[in-house]
């Protein structure tokens, strides 16, 4: 009866089209501010989104998400996702803000990233790969028109296509191989998104997905095919694997030149805060990557003067504040002394406290950043404060 009653209000909701407007750029770089609507919110950019793999970010309430961190969208996975709770229980319950009770902007990445890292226990076919979960072994099969419809059952605002993302280091020869190969797929899961339709109500957009490995001219021709073919946004995968991280800026900036000025540009599982800053400077809009929640379950807490340590005894009878700088609930509440009693003593609030200021202190950076573009401070203020936020804090 719920999801009868559910989908009978948003079927007939008025749906708002994907537009994603830019309205300032930085002169000292490339670094921009815009905003992307979709139906479940607006989302400024740049923008941080937190990491909801199995339909939850970890360790934290929806509740605290958005209250305390005002996280603007989560990112989901389509690989976990489909394999537990499965597309049928996701649709009966109205799709995955329905049954994750989240009212704001989703994403779902297409899982290709996952199949990727299965390694030997995938098989890449013209059409499609295979592979075996890593649940319980059996058997699975993904084409580009099953991750268009896996998604649909899902229902997050912008899905992923399918892609194939090379390892680093990578040979020259695999990794043409394998960027003609995503971008034949592109055109199947474009076909595919075309020609189904959203089940809940709400409109869905799809992003293209740039592969090429550290390659140049891959790069260049996987834009160019996926520009071709009109993508809502595109995304920036295959890097953050391994590479320098130079090397990786190096990329962005070149790859970002042929994404059109008025689509959203995103990089995927990217990164450190660091990491973040520079590719802002480079012309990206949307992130995500597991750092700020994985950190925040191992006690490692981002700071405006550097990365912490909560387990460390320094802080047994340090009753100050975790940041002075931040105003997040865990901040203004708790000492770290506290902090350091939780992780000590393996108290599950520990996780919670760490994880708000974690991604309180993510979205506080990619709000900073885009005040500092707006008022045209932006280069001096991101070549200082990296260099403070990247030390490990080192204490007696």
């Amino acid at each position: 009866m719920f999801r009868f009653s559910l989908i009978f209000r948003t079927k007939f909701k008025k749906s708002i089209l994907l537009k994603f407007s830019v309205s300032n750029k930085d002169k000292n770089s490339k670094a921009r501010v815009g905003e992307l609507k979709t139906d479940h919110g607006i989302v400024k950019t740049p923008i941080f989104m937190p990491v909801g793999t199995q339909g939850t970010v970890k360790a934290i309430t929806q509740k605290a998400l958005e209250k305390d961190v005002n996280a603007e969208i989560v990112l989901s996975n389509t690989y976990h996702l489909y394999l537990r709770p499965g597309t049928r229980i996701l649709e009966e319950a109205g799709g995955l803000h329905s049954f994750m009770n989240w009212r704001r902007p989703i994403l779902t990445d297409s899982g290709g990233f996952q199949v990727y890292s299965l390694s030997d226990l995938r098989k890449l076919k013209p059409d499609g790969v295979e592979f075996r979960s890593h649940l319980d072994g059996s058997l699975h099969f993904f084409s580009p028109e099953k991750v268009i419809q896996i998604q649909r059952s899902i229902g997050a605002d912008i899905i992923m296509p399918l892609d194939e993302c090379t390892p680093y280091p990578c040979e020259y020869a695999y990794a043409k191989k394998s960027q003609e190969l995503t971008s034949e797929w592109a055109v199947l899961n474009k076909k595919a998104f075309d020609e189904s339709n959203p089940l809940y109500g709400h409109s869905q957009y799809l992003f293209g997905i740039i592969q090429g490995s550290v390659y140049k001219d891959l790069r260049e021709k996987s834009a160019n095919d996926l520009v071709k073919l009109d993508f809502d946004g595109y995304s920036i995968g295959g890097l953050a694997v391994g590479e320098p991280a130079e090397s990786m800026y190096d990329l962005v900036n070149f790859t970002t030149d042929f994404i059109p000025e008025d689509k959203p540009r995103y990089l995927m599982g990217v990164g450190r805060p660091e990491n973040i800053l520079e590719a802002v400077a480079r012309g990206v809009d949307m992130f995500d990557c597991v750092m700020p929640t994985r950190n925040a379950r191992n006690a490692y807490l981002f700071t405006s003067r550097g990365i912490v340590s909560m387990r460390n005894a320094a802080y047994k009878d340090d009753f100050t504040p975790l940041d002075e700088n931040c105003g997040c609930y865990t901040c203004t509440g708790f000492s770290r002394a506290y902090l350091r009693h939780l992780f000590n003593a393996k108290e599950v609030l520990a996780l919670e406290l760490a994880t708000i200021h974690n991604l309180t202190f993510y979205l506080d950076l990619v709000r900073e950043a885009r005040k500092r573009i707006l008022d045209g401070s932006f280069i001096e203020w991101k070549e200082n404060y990296s260099k403070i936020i990247s030390i490990n804090v080192q204490t007696k």
